[in-house]
């Protein structure tokens, strides 16, 4: 019963706040049809733009030499953790970025910020292991391509997708050899 002492001053507190506050709006906070909101409305270089990340976008996970990432492991190995989706093919990325950078430019963006997947350009995780001359000019037709429509690269060099090799070796991020 103790554990309930404070349960009528709760709804003494509740009770109030619903019948002692007849105050009324004349207009409503967000009704007026008056303001406009558009590019103008930011400052000069602002750069509107989308974002992705290799390992949930670019699929093609057998294709131009891309190595396993800890991911593909993961999601093969806890298929329930992830409602038994994987990245096999995601949304295509790999062979579909051209369409989706038409999209892009139809949306008027200026930026496209997206990640490069380590395990695409250092298959085995490192550079005296190989370097896969697909990922590599995959990275730069995408690079391209935005250029070409005049949308900015914004990369991110690594979204925590690491290649499975660093992390059999060594535990990836557990270990200080990764760096």
């Amino acid at each position: 019963m103790e554990r309930f002492h404070k349960f009528p001053l709760l709804v003494l507190v509740l009770f109030i706040g619903f019948i002692g506050s007849p105050t009324t709006a004349n207009v409503h906070a967000c009704s007026s049809t008056e303001l406009t909101f558009s590019r103008a409305n930011f400052p000069e270089g602002f750069i509107f733009g989308t974002s992705t990340a290799a390992f949930q976008v670019e699929g093609a996970v057998n294709e131009g030499c891309r190595g396993p990432s800890m991911w593909d492991t993961y999601t093969k190995k806890f298929p329930h953790r992830n409602n038994y989706h994987k990245a096999d093919v995601a949304v295509d990325f790999y062979h579909r970025y051209k369409e989706d950078i038409k999209l892009m430019k139809d949306l008027n963006t200026d930026g496209f910020r997206f990640s490069i997947a380590w395990p695409r350009i250092f298959p085995h995780g490192r550079m005296e292991k190989g370097i896969s001359k697909a990922g590599v000019q995959f990275y730069h037709d995408l690079i391209d391509e935005l250029l070409k429509n005049e949308i900015t690269p914004l990369v991110t060099v690594f979204h925590w997708d690491t290649p499975q090799d660093l992390e059999d070796e060594y535990g990836g991020f557990l270990s200080d050899r990764i760096m």
